[in-house]
């Protein structure tokens, strides 16, 4: 009967149960994507990366990246991602990536650092290939960090929540940005500082981080 109830909410039980995980067991895959610009309907995947983490470990030797061969503008990628028409050239087809992405969906929570506008530019472009994928539950470190000083009454300033920014709260070091797979380490690293810093190293019910 609870069952029942939960689906008709829209709620599977799979899902419900995720939720109620403690944060600190729970499977993350951290997400990051190097884009040519913010317009899902105009601008492209550079380059996509990510990596798992499972008991509070961050598995660097499970990360793929990968640089997508098929991009048709590079605009500034150049400058702000080192990408360039060789770079392009030692690169896979985007497809090639997805394929391999889409049977993690389902296995892990993802995670990203402005979830909102990777996830727009990933759920587009499996469209693009007639790989429709389902809604995923997902973790926005960026919100999270929003969320958290917000509380505190801090004032939020443009930059404040860039993943630099949110880095140095946590006194964590700076890394050189703009790489797919340097970003989700980053990630990766500020979303279990931010979990041990919210909960005093005790976790939570996943359903408060999302």
């Amino acid at each position: 009967m609870f069952n029942t109830i939960k689906r008709l909410l829209g709620l599977s039980p799979e899902l419900h149960d995720t939720l109620q995980q403690n944060c600190f067991r729970a499977k993350y895959l951290v997400i990051d994507l190097e884009l040519t610009g913010l317009n899902p309907k105009k601008d492209e995947i550079v380059s996509l990366a990510w990596l798992p983490i499972e008991e509070q470990r961050i598995f660097v030797g499970q990360s793929e990246h990968f640089i997508n061969s098929h991009v048709n503008e590079l605009k500034q990628s150049p400058i702000f991602h080192g990408i360039d028409s060789h770079a392009l050239e030692g690169g896979v087809p985007l497809i090639s990536a997805l394929q391999q992405l889409r049977p993690l969906l389902d296995q892990y929570v993802l995670v990203f650092h402005n979830a909102e506008l990777d996830w727009l530019f990933l759920k587009n472009a499996f469209g693009q290939f007639n790989m429709p994928v389902a809604p995923t539950l997902m973790v926005d470190t960026m919100k999270i960090e929003h969320k958290r000083l917000s509380l505190q009454g801090q004032e939020i300033g443009f930059d404040d929540l860039n993943l630099a920014a949110c880095r140095a709260r946590y006194s964590l070091p700076e890394y050189l940005t703009h790489n797919a797979l340097t970003d989700a380490l980053a990630t990766a690293e500020l979303f279990l500082a931010q979990l041990n810093k919210i909960t005093g190293g005790k976790g939570v019910e996943l359903r408060q981080l999302v």
